[in-house]
Formats: structure tokens, C-alpha cells, sequence
């Protein structure tokens, strides 16, 4: 029992900034758990699960929602999402109205071949609610080790809730897509669903083909991307920023640093979409052309996430992701719980058959290619 008592006290220590003496009853209160619980209680519980139990307290205390206690399978899935290549069943989520959305399953993938469908709201994840969930969490519920299983409560309008099992499999979806758009000679189109750590080398070689093929103007399609990767967010502003800065990182303790442009840019007709769901990364990238004044956004307020994670790996494979400084656009807004305003507000129903907001960036691009 000395053991666990030296290492709880240890963990509290170091990761508080605090002496005994500074915090006596706290600590105390916490030795004297742990000796009821290894004394009293009816059940035996392992060290690890109290020293465990007690990390997660410290980091549930701080009512961060961003910062997480990563046990060994989640810190693995976080791992494998900046990657790009993950475990998985194959949609792309969002969320509406507080609950968990399917806004695209994948081809030939476990949620494809269940049957899944756009639209469709998963309202649990094994026997987790998904209602008022953030999309980071659930991505990593669904996410896990190629031939394990996870159940989804899957509510589709007009029909009664069902559990699907799917079995994960190797996912590799791309995270850029680009084309030229079909009824438009010059114009291209390119949509980003996160940032890995790929992303900003895929994002070159499309935009690359893209100019080949004749584009003038470009649609860049943010909607429904939750972020990720800063450094791959970072390069993809720099391709569309002529000089100047990027992003500010604001740390708690002076070491703030500024993400500036190199001078080359794409100097080309440029619309940004976003919606709600845009969020992190998303929001540095349409922060940056919108001070920049290189694009037009167009589309809804996007989510509001204005603060950066870092990840620190621990002991058997678990990790810490801790919020560690907020970000704030080239004029130093800070848009944390606030969003990004668009330059044109147009809203788009999830169900509408038109797709109004990628109309509308079409229209713009089509007027500064032409005037």
C-alpha cells in the first residue's frame, strides 16, 4: 500500500506544481481515500486503476472539454487520425442540433456496406449517448483496433432506432479532394475534411493538377471539417497568404510564437466555404484569407474553437491531451466560443437537394474571374 500511496502522492505533485505543505488537506484527503479504498472497500482494485482514476480526476477538474486522460486505445486511435490511416468504420460526422450526424460514409467501407446514410444520427456509440458529445470523442469511440467491433444506435427519420455492429477495418481516406467543376471551363473546386499530417503535400499536388487542367478560380470547401494537424493547417495558409502572419500561438507562459507566409502565393480568385461544424484548423486556415483578405467566405458562422492541444505521451502507451496556449487570426481576433463570421451569410439545410452556399461561391468566383 506504500507504493500506491508514494506514487498518488507523486502524481498529485508533479502535476499540480504543489508541496505538501502548500496543500496539506487537499493531499490529505487524498491519501486517506486511497487508504479506505485499499482498506475498506469490498472489492480489490489494482494500483494502477487508483493511480489511473486519479489522473482522470485531475485532468475532468479543469471543465476543459478539449483537455482528455488518452488511455492506451484512444492515445493509439489519436495517433493514427494525424496520421491519416486509422482503424475505423468510415463516416465523416457532424453535429446538428447537439446530436451526432453521419454527413458522409465513405465508399467500400464497414459503414457503406451497413447500409449507413448521410443524414443519419447516431445516438449512441456501444453504450455511450452521443447527445451534446463533442465529434473529437466520438470520432475516437468509433475508431479502434482493424477486426474489432463497435455498435452504433443509429436513428433515421420516419423509423425506429437500431443498433448496427460493425467490424473496424483499415481506413485510408483521402482528405483532399479536388476537381474541376463540370459545367465551368476554369473553375476548380477542393474540399479538405480534416488535417493530418498529409494533408498540406495533398492539398499542393491537387492544386497543382488543378492549374494544369486550366483553373482561374478556386472553391475551397472547409464545411464539416472538425481541424487537426496546426503544422498542416499552417502550410496550406501559406499557399493562399502572400506575406505576413499566419496564426498567433498564445501561451499561458511567454513564449507566444507567430506562423508568418512565405512571399510565392496562389493569386487566384479564391471563395471559402464554412459552416458550424468548421472548427480548430478549419478556423485557423479561414481566419488567415479572410484577414488576408485573399478570399471571401461564404456560408455559416463557423464552431468557435480558438485553443491548440498538445499531446504528451505516458507511461503503457496512455497519453495527455492538455489545452496548452489559444490561437488568434492574423488581426489577433480571438474567436474562441465566438466563431468566424462570413462574409456572406447563406444558410444550407442538411436535407436540401441544392447545394445553395457552393452556388453562391461558384457565382462569386465566376464574377472576379470575368471582371
Amino acid at each position: 500500500m506504500a507504493v500506491v500511496l508514494v506514487s498518488m502522492a507523486f502524481v498529485v505533485i508533479l502535476l499540480l506544481g504543489v508541496t505538501v505543505a502548500g496543500n496539506y488537506k487537499g493531499l490529505g484527503n487524498l491519501v486517506k481515500v486511497v487508504t479506505l479504498v485499499k482498506g475498506q472497500y469490498l472489492f480489490e482494485v489494482a494500483p494502477e486503476k487508483l493511480v489511473e482514476g486519479a489522473i482522470k480526476g485531475m485532468v475532468e477538474s479543469l471543465d476543459d472539454p478539449y483537455s482528455v486522460y488518452l488511455d492506451k486505445q484512444t492515445y493509439s486511435s489519436l495517433q493514427e487520425q494525424i496520421r491519416g490511416s486509422f482503424g475505423g468504420i468510415g463516416v465523416l460526422v457532424g453535429m446538428k442540433d447537439n446530436n451526432l450526424v453521419v454527413m458522409k460514409p465513405f465508399a467500400n467501407t464497414p459503414a457503406a456496406d451497413a447500409g449507413i446514410e448521410a443524414g443519419d444520427i447516431i445516438v449512441a456509440i456501444g453504450d455511450k449517448p452521443t447527445k451534446d458529445m463533442d465529434t473529437e470523442t466520438a470520432v475516437n469511440l468509433m475508431r479502434g483496433p482493424v477486426g474489432t467491433t463497435v455498435v452504433l444506435t443509429i436513428s433515421r427519420e420516419g423509423e425506429e432506432p437500431r443498433k448496427i455492429s460493425l467490424v473496424r477495418k483499415e481506413i485510408s481516406v483521402p482528405t483532399v479532394e479536388g476537381k474541376m467543376l463540370p459545367e465551368e471551363n476554369n473553375i476548380g473546386y477542393i474540399a479538405i475534411s480534416q488535417f493530418t499530417e498529409n494533408t498540406g503535400h495533398d492539398l499542393v499536388e491537387t492544386l497543382n493538377e488543378l492549374r494544369q487542367q486550366g483553373m482561374a478560380g478556386l472553391v475551397l470547401d472547409l464545411r464539416d471539417n472538425p481541424g487537426g494537424e496546426l503544422n498542416s493547417a499552417i502550410m496550406i495558409a501559406d499557399q493562399f497568404l502572400g506575406k505576413g502572419p499566419i496564426v498567433h500561438i498564445d501561451y499561458r507562459i511567454g513564449r507566444d510564437h507567430t506562423f508568418n507566409a512565405e512571399p510565392d502565393q496562389l493569386n487566384l480568385p479564391l471563395v471559402v466555404l464554412v459552416n458550424k461544424n468548421s472548427a480548430s484548423a478549419a478556423e485557423i486556415l479561414a481566419g488567415a484569407i479572410k484577414d488576408a483578405k485573399v478570399g471571401t467566405l461564404v456560408g455559416t458562422k463557423t464552431f468557435g474553437k480558438g485553443v491548440v492541444q498538445t499531446v504528451f505521451p505516458l507511461d503503457n502507451g496512455s497519453g495527455l491531451k492538455l489545452t496548452t496556449a489559444r490561437y488568434l487570426t492574423p488581426n489577433k481576433h480571438d474567436i474562441h466560443k465566438k466563431g468566424i463570421e462570413p462574409d456572406v451569410v447563406i444558410e444550407q439545410d442538411i436535407d436540401a437537394k441544392e447545394d445553395l452556399q457552393l452556388n453562391k461561391a461558384i457565382s462569386l468566383v465566376r464574377q472576379r474571374i470575368y471582371q
